[in-house]
């Protein structure tokens, strides 16, 4: 395990193992009238434990959950997981140029087999050269059809032993281009970018609107570590429990409805012209 510094808060993620949907106008103003409807009882309610954080966004708002897993995990029951209300798993392929995760091939055929859409995700390493890193998850990736869309993790690793440097914010937009496009060419559809609150801090702001995030708010809602950024994935919990599931697993919520999931997952891009954020 490392120790990644986000918002004044260490929180612990595994190295060498280990994207939001737009939120509809009508999803805002509903969120809006829930935020006056709080304040109101706020105000008439002589409780002193009333919780005003009831008006923000929270994970059990969304219909549709999943988590992203690694060989971290062990031996999931992928039945089980499914079982559970878990729609969708992104399974850590590759990092690098040259580490394949052990579990992958295995995760990759069971989570399929269970019922879930699955998806890969990539682990950028900031000292390899984008070009090694784009062959190599193209090489251990197979193309399906029926998969989620590819995944680029962007991160700082402040704990690394073998990469240290910090390139500037120019080179990583380049490379990071690279390394989309590549993939959509080859498997279709558009890649998600995952990024943690700082790397999007120092990095991501204002960059890649045109492409699916997935964004990492394990305390607090997206808008209150992202200004209201688009998002599609918001990663709620890095600590969360789930049968089948030995331990703690990451967990996340996909921010639209049953019929826009639907369209994420063919590969749609219509759906980006009818949401705001």
């Amino acid at each position: 395990m490392r120790l990644e510094f986000g918002y004044g808060c260490p929180v612990m993620r595994s190295e060498t193992e280990r994207f939001g949907v737009r939120l509809s106008r009508s999803w805002l103003l509903g969120a809006l009238f829930g935020a006056t409807g709080a304040l109101a009882l706020a105000a008439c309610s002589a409780s002193p434990t009333l919780d005003l954080s009831v008006a923000d966004p929270a994970p059990n708002a969304y219909p549709i959950h999943g988590v992203d897993v690694s060989y971290y995990q062990g031996a999931i029951d992928w039945p089980a997981v499914q079982a559970n209300g878990t729609t969708f798993a992104y399974i850590k392929a590759t990092e690098g140029g040259d580490y394949l995760d052990r579990k992958f091939r295995e995760n990759w055929a069971a989570a399929k087999a269970a019922g879930l859409r699955r998806g890969a995700y990539h682990f950028y390493n900031l000292c390899r050269p984008v070009r090694d890193q784009i062959a190599w998850f193209i090489r251990n990736v197979p193309k399906d059809p029926d998969a989620l869309p590819a995944a680029l993790d962007m991160e700082w690793v402040p704990t690394s032993t073998n990469c240290r440097i910090k390139p500037s914010r120019a080179k990583i937009i380049a490379d990071m281009r690279l390394f989309l496009e590549a993939l959509e060419r080859h498997y279709g559809k558009r890649p998600v970018i995952y990024a943690t609150g700082s790397f999007h801090h120092d990095m991501l702001e204002g960059a890649f609107t045109e492409y699916p995030f997935w964004l990492r708010a394990i305390d607090g809602p997206p808008g209150e570590r992202y200004s209201f950024r688009p998002w599609h994935f918001w990663q709620y919990s890095a600590r969360g429990t789930l049968p089948g599931v030995k331990g703690n697993v990451d967990k996340n919520a996909f921010s639209g409805t049953h019929t826009e999931w639907s369209n994420f997952v063919r590969g749609d891009r219509q759906e980006d012209d009818d949401h705001d954020g």
